[in-house]
């Protein structure tokens, strides 16, 4: 295979992947992005396999025994990517999508050091090369660059994975934050350090400065998750999304590799503006996440969960009654909804409300969940039509026209402390669903969100409180309407 069709034919991918990110903006053509995604990455791997085939044939090499690792490795990739794909559920899809950007960053640090330890074989070393184990300084730059990245995305990304699946009792993996003193500072020495000894490596091309610097890099990404709370962790999600991508582009300049290039590009800037739309979205700066996250601030919060309030509590015959009597209902998930897997008995139940000549429709917020995207993907699974769901900045201005608002396992995204100047939260835009004539709130207990703060939401007169299993409660609601 000529490199012309090699490079024609990753041309071909890249325009695929960027199909796939255009497709996957919008619910209605995720399928098709989906699917270009599929094929563009097919694509890319069987012209990848071409290519080491050519570069095997070139150099002399045992090409039946370097083909057979590799369709090994693709055989046991994909058995175990399938098997993960069929058994996954949705709420555990942030978590998933935390372990598959650890995976990324291994793999960039794991080429990085192939390529140093035989840059022959990477096509990166000139025939006349002046000694042994020559490597252009271009490319000496471009391995440490992907090398930390990488590293850092691991142990980052593993330390994001623990605390999102929320069932390891190990300290740092817990949702919790982990501040200590002289946080930042040790932080900062590290990363002078990685500088110091990468530097170490581009000018002497040693093993033992490369080395120490892929290790400080691997503490670095779990000291600089650890401090951050479960309410960042849907910017953490997409930050190292971001750095995944940026690790596979550094380390495509090393082998020269457009599809790298290309593909580790589209991930990485798609990764960064998700970022800050997300940061955007709780009125937080990107820097103020990575130094603290909510959970710092919120600890010393006053009015915690430990503060017992009255509220005032219902049953699902009573919330029933309510919605079958309203004329505008607004349906708020969040990810008490997700972990009961009530997105198909709430359509249910919104069916049922249409057929009364209630007008019904779905308010979104953008940091909903645990994932961005997580509550759009769960209505689209149930199948909720797409013109009643509407996203936070479209819904916002509806709620004081709405009889009833109704949330589903969401705390912080609707809670009002985020309009008080002190709180910890203060600037977060919000669902206002405090604003609607009356609110129903479904939570298993009163336990606080993320955040960990108080929300005044359900202690207000116009709040009912339903407590309970949200999938039980609405299919509970949904027979009361038909009585």
């Amino acid at each position: 295979m000529s490199m012309n069709v090699v490079t024609l034919l990753y041309l071909i991918a890249s325009v695929c992947f960027i199909q796939a990110l255009k497709g996957l903006s919008n619910p209605r053509s995720a399928r098709a992005g989906n699917m270009f995604g599929m094929v563009g990455m097919a694509i890319a791997i069987l012209t990848t396999i071409a290519l080491i085939a050519r570069q095997a044939t070139s150099l002399g090499a045992d090409l039946r025994f370097g083909l057979g690792l590799l369709f090994s490795a693709l055989l046991v990739g994909g058995a175990v990517g399938s098997f993960i794909a069929a058994r996954v559920e949705m709420t555990k899809m942030p978590e998933l999508v935390a372990a598959m950007h650890s995976l990324i960053g291994l793999a960039a640090v794991a080429i990085a050091y192939g390529v140093i330890y035989e840059p022959t074989a990477f096509g990166l070393v000139p025939p006349d090369a002046p000694y042994a184990g020559y490597l252009p300084y271009g490319n000496r730059i471009e391995l440490f660059i992907g090398t930390f990245v990488g590293a850092i995305t691991f142990s980052g990304s593993v330390i994001a994975f623990g605390k999102l699946s929320g069932k390891y009792k190990f300290r740092l993996f817990q949702g919790a934050p982990v501040v200590y003193a002289g946080q930042h500072a040790l932080n900062l020495m590290l990363a002078l350090g990685m500088i110091g000894f990468g530097i170490g490596f581009f000018l002497t091309l040693s093993w033992v400065p490369f080395i120490v610097m892929t290790i400080l890099a691997f503490a670095l990404g779990v000291l600089i998750i650890i401090p951050i709370g479960g309410a960042d962790m849907p910017v953490v999600v997409s930050m190292l999304n971001s750095y995944s991508g940026w690790a596979a582009a550094g380390i495509g300049f090393s082998l020269n590799n457009a599809m790298l290039i290309i593909a580790g590009s589209l991930v990485g800037s798609s990764g960064a503006i998700l970022s800050y739309i997300m940061c955007r979205a709780m009125n937080r700066s990107f820097v103020n996440v990575i130094l603290g996250g909510f959970g710092a601030e919120a600890a010393a919060a006053p009015g915690g969960p430990g503060e017992q309030r009255p509220v005032k509590s219902g049953s699902a015959d009573d919330a029933g009654y309510m919605l079958a009597n309203a004329d505008s209902v607004i349906i708020v998930p969040g990810y008490g909804l997700a972990v009961a897997r009530a997105q198909h008995a709430v359509n249910e139940l919104a069916k049922k409300l249409t057929e009364k000549g209630v007008t019904v429709k779905y308010a979104i917020h953008p940091v909903a969940g645990r994932m961005p995207g997580h509550m759009n993907v769960l209505l689209a699974e149930a199948e909720v039509p797409y013109d009643q769901v509407f996203e936070m900045e479209d819904i916002n201005g509806e709620f004081s026209q709405a009889d009833v608002a109704i949330v589903l396992g969401a705390n912080d995204v609707v809670n009002p402390a985020a309009q008080q100047k002190g709180s910890p939260i203060y600037g977060m835009p919000i669902l206002e669903a405090h604003k609607a004539r009356t609110v129903i709130v479904n939570k298993r207990s009163m336990a606080a969100g993320y955040a960990g703060l108080d929300n005044e939401l359900f202690y207000m007169d116009k709040t009912m409180m339903v407590f309970g299993d949200a999938k039980k409660i609405v299919e509970d609601i949904a027979k009361s309407i038909e009585l």
